[in-house]
């Protein structure tokens, strides 16, 4: 090695000497502020379906619209949140579904994918909230899709089988829980149930307050438990409903069930424990549809930033933001239009789904591209894209399935046109094995290190809140 470079060398490992204590003390720092506090409430955060370019590209959005980063990113720009990521595996798969995602958080065991609390040997494992609830806490969910659905039953119950929702609305009504807020309507009325129970009334006879709108749910009484259900199945895609001003008038959004939940709960001398899903950006992400993706990430940020809102002024609560897998991994693909592609999603009004449904089989093809730019920001599709559309309304075999595309629409085909105009590409409709992201506000969270099993958060936030079951 020559003289000049070896010295030039040692002056830069001096220098590194001199820099890294900063780090180390920025470190120390975020854990002094939190090292005394007790955690007595805990609110579990879940962006379903979550890729991590879904959550670049919804700070990006706001950035660019707004001049402010996202609520999460910002907690990260502002060094205010420990870091990590998280190995979200099944015991069937890497890739696992949203049921065994959230059952090896709520039971703290690996199950086979589309099964909730119960271990591949049969097992059944008590659900954390069941556990913080026998610890004299009140606990409950919150959620964009239907509150008996995967992400937030694995909190709550265990099943054989996911999809039993009738059974896991009416286990629902045996646990005594304080707060469930979301969709799901149906599996609680008699007139859509195989048994005929009235699920509303069983909840009644208990005590709850039953609210089916949001002004219902803003004037419940906070010294009743309550159930708030606006939907038959999961509510709108948030950039649906911004358009229409009688779903915005009844369906409260993400931020205000999770304010009015923790209303509910805040006074409870024993602390609480909330598990909040923004449910629809995994639906959105499976469709590859942007618009629903990129507005439900940014309405899910909007309840990150009342529950960091409480945390900084209540001191003893812990705030987790995560995902429970990937899913369909979207991103910004580079190009020289790239940010005027990006750009044009500010002015999209609806969501893939909603617009496609508008579309029918006799339609003119000048129809079907005026119809995509009205709603798409100015969109223009050439003819031939347009006939390729209508082809999927014509009574033939073509035709595009998929999870939650329950009318085979045209979603993928729709996406790749898109892509041309947004600079968003795909590489699937489906989950994926990523690591997903893990940031914690609030004490306890100086505990967090940079790498997680899944399994492994049951235990942490148990310790973290001092509770042994």
């Amino acid at each position: 090695m020559k003289r000049r470079a070896f010295f030039k060398r040692g002056a830069l490992a001096a220098l590194g000497g001199l820099v890294l204590p900063s780090f180390d003390l920025q470190a120390q720092t975020l854990g002094e502020a939190h090292k005394n506090k007790r955690t007595k409430n805990i609110i579990f955060m879940v962006s379903d379906g979550m890729s991590f370019g879904t959550l670049v590209m919804a700070d990006l959005y706001l950035k660019r619209k707004f001049g402010r980063p996202s609520s999460w990113i910002g907690l990260y720009e502002s060094n205010l949140a420990q870091r990590a990521v998280m190995d979200m595996a099944s015991a069937s798969s890497v890739v696992t579904d949203s049921s065994a995602a959230s059952s090896s958080w709520g039971g703290g065991v690996r199950v086979k994918n589309g099964s909730l609390n119960i271990s591949p040997d049969g097992k059944e494992n008590m659900p954390i909230l069941q556990k913080f609830k026998k610890a004299g806490k009140k606990v409950g969910c919150i959620t964009t899709v239907m509150v008996n659905h995967a992400t937030p039953a694995g909190f709550c119950t265990w099943s054989k089988s996911r999809n039993a929702m009738d059974e896991i609305a009416l286990n629902y009504t045996e646990l005594g829980f304080d707060v469930m807020l979301g969709g799901g309507s149906k599996y609680f009325d008699p007139a859509h149930r195989k048994d005929k129970k009235d699920l509303f009334a069983v909840l009644k006879k208990k005590g709850y307050t039953v609210a089916r709108t949001r002004s219902e749910m803003q004037k419940a009484p906070t010294n009743k438990p309550l159930y708030g259900l606006f939907a038959e199945d999961a509510l709108p895609y948030s950039i649906d409903r911004a358009q229409n001003s009688e779903e915005q008038a009844k369906l409260p959004t993400l931020a205000e069930m999770t304010a009015k939940a923790i209303d509910q709960l805040k006074s409870h001398p024993n602390g609480f424990v909330i598990q909040v899903e923004g449910g629809k950006v995994d639906w959105a992400a499976h469709g590859n549809d942007i618009g629903a993706l990129l507005y439900d990430q940014v309405a899910f940020d909007e309840a990150i930033k009342v529950a960091l809102d409480f945390a900084k002024a209540d001191g003893n609560t812990l705030v987790v933001l995560t995902s429970d897998h990937g899913n369909a991994n979207p991103g910004l693909i580079y190009g020289k239009e790239c940010n005027d592609n990006f750009d044009r999603l500010q002015n999209f009004t609806h969501s893939n789904d909603w617009i496609l449904q508008q579309i029918n089989s006799n339609d003119s093809v000048a129809k079907v591209r005026e119809h995509v730019a009205q709603y798409c920001g100015g969109m223009n599709i050439n003819e031939e894209q347009a006939k390729e559309l209508l082809g999927y309304y014509a009574k033939t075999e073509r035709k595009e399935d998929g999870l939650y595309n329950y009318k085979h629409l045209p979603y993928r085909l729709f996406a790749e046109i898109q892509k041309a105009h947004t600079s968003v590409g795909w590489i699937s409709m489906d989950h994926s094995s990523d690591y997903t992201e893990l940031a914690m506000y609030g004490p306890g969270s100086e505990r967090l290190k940079p790498f997680m099993r899944n399994t492994d958060m049951h235990n942490f936030l148990l310790e973290a809140a001092e509770v042994r079951v």
